[in-house]
């Protein structure tokens, strides 16, 4: 299964920031969206950076209130892992764990399609099992019936 299987089923909305954008109004949307990480994209819609709430805090760990009045481009995530609509849930799965990130925004012909998160893996994994199991009920139970 390919990332472009989550991608169906969440869909592609993505809510994203400018880098010129002051860290309190990236805040505000994190807020209002009920969301952890904002996709960083620039003025013709290429992605720059990802900035994770986490990010938020350790800068206002780091420098008080005051740091909510800097750019996200001073705090965002640069070197941002991205995966490809066609690659293997597995395989991003992978990169997560390996660089302890629990979002990764997903490219289309090098344009942002979309975004998934580890609860959004973890959500097909589940629909994936609870499958299986009721085709192994399934299976069980014309076994039983050929038995008779």
């Amino acid at each position: 299964m390919t990332v472009k299987t989550i991608l169906a089923a969440k869909g592609g909305n993505v809510i994203s920031v400018e880098p010129t954008a002051d860290l309190a109004s990236a805040a505000k949307l994190l807020s209002t969206h009920g969301i952890g990480v904002l996709v960083v994209l620039d003025a013709g819609g290429h992605l720059v950076g990802i900035l994770s709430e986490r990010d938020i805090v350790r800068t206002i760990a780091d420098t008080g209130s005051a740091g909510l009045q800097r750019p996200v481009a001073q705090v965002m995530t640069c070197n941002v892992s991205t995966c490809d609509v066609d690659d293997s849930i597995g395989s991003v799965v992978d990169g997560m764990t390996k660089g302890k990130f629990r979002h990764m925004p997903v490219l289309d012909k090098g344009r942002l399609a979309g975004l998934v998160s580890i609860g959004d893996v973890l959500k097909w994994h589940i629909e994936t099992l609870r499958e299986q199991i009721h085709q192994l009920d399934v299976s069980i139970a014309e076994f039983e019936l050929m038995r008779l």
